[in-house]
């Protein structure tokens, strides 16, 4: 008897799909107004990214953890006719947050733009199936639309990553198609007109090199939400603990046999401290690296330490496995970079009260 193939497990389902029964509850439940062409009313979108308790019991998991005046803000300029603009240090959940709003409003968070150094106008409007174009010469069978004009065509969010990285003469492609919510096709002298629930999500990271700065006629055509940084070491320690372990379930990796808390709040105070410049209690100041010491970055160490933890040791999160991750994560620009982090060592680990553990693994 031929045996059956197993089927292959993705390994990061889209947002639509893995919080497909969740999305269901909040639409079944929901009794606000619904702008046309969204899925949920925008006091259920702001629910399903911050979490609630449904009339049922059904829990809605927490996607976003800050500020519920931020995510309002972002939902309700998705409600006007002005796109959306998500701009931030890299780790501000940026693009979580543009997934997740496409995939509870539109119900499809697959319409992404990648920005990038090297992209042309074809990736924002159309590019041609050559072969046909050849054949047959210009025509709608021969076009390949874009994200963006699928986007338009079907009513839907389109996701647009590190805009502020496409090259400045192709960022004005899109100020036709934001301002006047059509897209002209000169070769076919027609247009694509957007049916209503289209709009664009744009993320920016305005601490990178190489950076374009937007026009100021394109800015205009944004709403524009600053992502911040977690204001608490109590709501960064949250959110790399729910992050990590989330992961880890992922990564087919078991729970941690003993407490991981007091691990990953050291973890958390060291990337806190180098990246303000200062200790928690703000009485000494501090070097910081070239890096951005984002909240994500946390995460992946602590995943990293969780693989580590696993695999190679008996299964207990150490200072040992935080160690091995901790410094490749802070060390980027060797030059600028490890002296501030010897001198981080020397000052604060080598002296603070209940660290001495991670100084001995870390000197």
């Amino acid at each position: 008897m031929a045996k059956k193939t197993p089927t292959p497990q993705i390994l990061r389902p889209h947002a639509e799909v893995a919080y497909k029964k969740e999305l269901a509850a909040l639409a079944k439940q929901d009794t606000g107004v619904k702008p046309t062409g969204w899925n949920l009313s925008p006091r259920a979108v702001v629910d399903y990214l911050l979490g609630e308790t449904l009339a049922d019991g059904t829990e809605i998991t927490t996607k976003y953890f800050g500020d519920r005046r931020i995510i309002e803000v972002a939902v309700a300029s998705l409600v006007t006719d002005r796109a959306l603009l998500l701009v931030g240090v890299p780790g501000t959940a940026k693009t979580w947050v543009s997934e997740h709003l496409a995939a509870a409003i539109s119900g499809d968070s697959k319409l992404l733009v990648q920005g990038t150094a090297g992209m042309s106008e074809d990736a924002l409007r159309y590019g041609w199936n050559y072969a046909r174009l050849l054949a047959e010469g210009p025509s709608e069978a021969a076009m390949v639309p874009s994200p963006v004009m699928s986007g338009m065509q079907a009513g839907k969010l389109v996701r647009l990553e590190e805009l502020t990285r496409i090259p400045s003469d192709v960022q004005d492609a899109l100020i036709t198609i934001l301002s006047e919510k059509i897209l002209p096709i000169p070769e076919l002298n027609k247009e694509v007109q957007a049916v209503r629930g289209f709009n664009i999500i744009a993320t920016a990271n305005d601490r990178d090199k190489g950076v374009n700065e937007l026009s100021s006629a394109l800015r205009r055509r944004f709403n524009t939400v600053v992502m911040p940084l977690p204001a608490t070491l109590e709501e960064e320690v949250r959110i790399v603990t729910d992050r990590s372990s989330a992961a880890a379930a992922g990564m087919e990796l078991p729970p941690i046999k003993k407490d991981v808390a007091a691990e990953i709040t050291r973890l958390v105070t060291i990337f806190r401290e180098l990246r303000n410049g200062r200790t928690e209690d703000g009485r000494t100041q501090l070097k910081s690296p070239s890096s951005t010491l984002s909240t994500a970055e946390a995460i992946s160490v602590v995943n990293q330490s969780r693989a580590l933890s696993h695999h190679f040791g008996n299964g207990d999160l150490t200072p040992d496995h935080l160690a091995a991750s901790l410094t490749g994560a802070i060390i980027k620009d060797r030059g600028q970079d490890e002296s501030v982090w010897r001198e981080y060592l020397d000052v604060i680990v080598r002296n603070r009260k209940g660290w001495e553990d991670l100084w001995e693994v870390l000197k």
